[in-house]
Order: structure tokens, then C-alpha cells, then sequence
């Protein structure tokens, strides 16, 4: 019928819903049951989890990112070279030389078993070059050690010996008091007395020569490894492990007489043979201007330290030491060099520097209409706005304000460095 009557549900329809009421009723919340701390424990614990994992990537993804050093090259900046100098009273040619410079060689000779130097590395006062065959020494000094515990040894004993003979002569003496002990007895125990002080003495001697004879060993011993007698960087490695070494010259020319030689940078000058017809015109603290001809863009600002007092006959020269007033890695020993001796009165009107520093033209970069660059410190990248004057040579251009002399600058900024660098980033610099 299609009236509004509802027919009541059969036995068998009430008999199928029954169970889904029932499951209805279980996911109903019954907000009078107890509170499940449990539960919420589980939850809390969960969202911590979490965070901690949060945490854990990014120390170990992201930090690693942020504190990995960037490697660059670089460079110094220089002051550009003014060129001819105006105001030079004369004109020379000479070499760099160290004034500082040594092959280091052994004491003693010895078969070398390791080197751990190269051409180029920069070495400390001291450090450990080589290390040669110490068999010999090594069982010598332990000889010699032993030898001063046997003396010991004896000195311990003397000491007991002497400490009963000093009661004996003390008992022989109580009695010969009372006329129990005759007056030789007396004097045998007083002379056994003063013979072992006499034999404790010279073994307090043994000792002391075998202290000696010891410390004698110790230094052949550490002659056996040779180390650096000053800082500097080695410029040539004269032995290989296996061969043998001497301080002189040995025959046949199979024994080396060095390890290898060692320069101290800090210690170079020039050296110049001036004609002299000229000498009259050079004295000691000349100002002086030194161009590298291998570097002829850039200059170096120079002193007279003295002129030696005696005359090459056959050259008809006499030699000059100059010293560099400022002085960078591009001076090696026994490059050649043009010098330009000044007269004091107008150094600083004919020999004044162009304004500003040279620098590499890939270093600097371009950026909302200004230029920067990289400053390394402390090996921290730090960015400089610099004003440039221009282009000098076809790599090379002029920075007028923002960059000393001297600074260390990143050399290049191509090949996507400028995308890794950042004000304050951690760099490896390369030179």
C-alpha cells in the first residue's frame, strides 16, 4: 500500500541488525570511563620521536652542509708597478739569495732508513727530517745504562757494609771502655770503618762517570735522527732511504754528505754587482725599488742594507746587499731582478705608487651595479665592496678602494665558486 503506515520489522530482520547496533555501540566514547594516562603517554612519546628525528636530519644533512669548507684558490694583492722610475740615480741587475740556507747533514755516519721530507714543504726549528740505522748507538746506550744500575747496585751494597762496620765499631768501643776489648781491636774496626767510606765515596764517583757516559750514548743515539737546525721551506732532497750518509765526503761517490737543503724565506735579499765607476751613488739605507723580472707588473719597496767593503778586479764591481722592506710568496731565491737605487730627496715625489692594488680579473665579481670580492682571514671568506679603476693588463685589474696591499683574495670567482662562497663561510684555501 502507499499509505503512511510502517509495517513493524520481521524476527529475522531484527535478528540482523542486532549485531550492528552492538558494533555501533562500541565506537560510541563513553565520556564517564576513566581517563587512559597510557595512552596519551604512547602519543607524547610518538611526537617526541618525531622531533628528535627532525633533529637528528638536520645535524646530519644540514650542519654537515653549513660547516663543510669550501676550497678555493688564492692570491695576494699587490700595488701595482709604477714602471720606470724617475727619480733612480742608477740602474742594476741582480739575484735573489738567502742569507739563511743550509744542507743538513748527520754528525756521524749512517745508513738512512726514512726520509719524511719533499721539495716544497715548509719545515719548524726542530722538526724530524730523517732517520737513520740505530742499532749500534741503541745498544750502546743500553749498555751504558746498565752499567749505571750495576754501579748503583754497588753503591747500596757499600752502604750496608758500612752501616755494620759502624756497629761493630761502635760495640768494640762500649767494650774497650770496660777493658773487655783490646786497643787493636778498636783500631781494626775504626780502619774497616773509614776504608768503606773511602770505597763509598769512589763508587758515588762510578756513578757519576757512568751518568756521564750514558748521557754520551743518549746524544749518539739522537744524532741518529735528523731534524730541521732552524724554520724554512726545503728546496732540495739530496737522500733516499738505503743509502748511506756522511758529513764528509766519502769516495766513489755512493755516501750522500746531506739530507737536504733548507731555506728560510724570511731571510731573503738581493744581491747586486755595481760598476765602481757607479758605488758613489749607492749607501746604506738607499731606498730602493726591486721589479722581479719574472713579475715585471709589480714592485717592491727596498733598502741598502751595506756595501761590501772589497772590489771584484775582474769584474771591476762591488757588491751590494739590499733588503726587501715588504716582500710576498712571488720572491723566490735565485730569481733575477732589476733594482732602482732612489735618491731619498724625491722618493716620494718620483717613486709614488699608483693609487690601489692589483688583483686577478676573474676574483671580481658584479652585483646590483657594485663589484666584490673575497677577503680570506683566519679562513673565513669575507665579502668586500671594491671600487675599481680600471683594467691594467688583459687578467689583471685595479681595485682603488676596499682592498689593502698584502690581503689574501680569492683568486677566481668563475666556474661557479661565487655561488658557493658566502659572507662568513669556512674556506680551504690553495695558494
Amino acid at each position: 500500500m502507499l499509505g503512511g503506515s510502517v509495517s513493524e520489522p520481521s524476527p529475522q530482520d531484527q535478528a540482523t541488525n542486532q549485531p550492528k547496533a552492538e558494533l555501533l555501540n562500541q565506537l560510541k566514547i563513553d565520556r564517564d570511563a576513566p581517563s587512559d594516562g597510557g595512552g596519551n603517554g604512547v602519543k607524547w612519546g610518538l611526537a617526541l620521536a618525531a622531533v628528535l628525528l627532525v633533529a637528528a636530519g638536520w645535524f646530519f644533512v644540514d650542519f654537515p652542509s653549513k660547516a663543510e669548507a669550501v676550497t678555493v684558490r688564492t692570491t695576494i694583492a699587490l700595488g701595482a708597478s709604477a714602471g720606470p722610475v724617475a727619480g733612480s740615480v742608477l740602474d742594476a741587475t741582480g739575484y735573489v739569495v738567502a742569507r739563511r740556507q743550509a744542507t743538513v747533514s748527520s754528525k756521524a755516519t749512517g745508513k738512512v732508513l726514512e726520509v719524511m721530507i719533499e721539495e716544497g714543504v715548509t719545515v719548524q726549528e726542530g722538526e724530524l727530517l730523517a732517520r737513520l740505522d740505530d742499532s749500534i748507538p741503541r745498544a750502546q746506550y743500553e749498555l751504558a745504562q746498565s752499567q749505571l744500575e750495576a754501579s748503583r747496585a754497588s753503591l747500596a751494597e757499600l752502604e750496608v757494609s758500612l752501616k755494620q762496620a759502624q756497629l761493630d765499631l761502635q760495640r768494640t768501643r762500649n767494650l774497650a771502655e770496660r777493658e773487655l776489648a783490646s786497643k787493636a781491636d778498636l783500631d781494626r774496626d775504626t780502619l774497616g770503618v773509614e776504608g768503606l767510606s773511602a770505597r763509598l765515596a769512589r763508587a758515588e764517583k762510578d756513578i757519576l762517570v757512568a751518568e756521564r757516559a750514558m748521557a754520551v750514548q743518549g746524544q749518539l743515539l739522537q744524532d741518529m735522527q735528523i731534524r730541521a737546525p732552524f724554520s724554512g721551506i726545503v728546496v732540495a732532497k739530496a737522500a733516499q732511504p738505503g743509502e748511506m750518509i756522511s758529513p764528509v765526503s766519502a769516495g766513489g761517490g755512493f755516501t750522500r754528505t746531506g739530507i737536504c737543503t733548507i731555506v728560510d724565506m724570511a731571510s731573503l735579499e738581493i744581491e747586486v754587482d755595481v760598476n765602481e765607476s757607479y758605488i758613489n751613488r749607492v749607501y746604506a739605507g738607499q731606498p730602493v725599488q726591486a721589479t722581479l723580472n719574472a713579475y715585471p707588473e709589480f714592485n717592491y719597496p727596498a733598502q741598502v742594507i751595506a756595501i761590501i767593503p772589497t772590489a771584484d778586479r775582474n769584474k771591476a764591481t762591488v757588491r751590494v746587499r739590499v733588503g726587501f722592506l715588504e716582500r710576498d710568496d712571488k720572491v723566490l731565491p735565485d730569481m733575477g731582478v732589476r733594482v732602482a737605487f732612489l735618491d731619498d730627496t724625491q722618493t716620494t715625489a718620483t717613486t709614488q705608487v699608483p693609487e690601489g692594488v692589483l688583483v686577478p680579473a676573474d676574483s671580481v665579481a658584479e652585483a646590483g651595479g657594485s663589484y666584490f670580492l673575497y677577503v680570506i682571514k683566519d679562513n673565513v671568506a669575507q665579502r668586500r665592496t671594491v671600487r675599481l679603476g680600471g683594467a691594467e693588463t688583459n687578467d689583471r685589474v685595479r681595485i682603488l678602494t676596499g682592498l689593502d696591499h698584502g690581503e689574501r683574495i680569492v683568486a677566481s670567482l668563475a666556474d661557479g665558486v661565487a655561488e658557493q662562497l658566502d659572507n662568513g663561510v669556512l674556506v680551504e684555501a690553495v695558494r
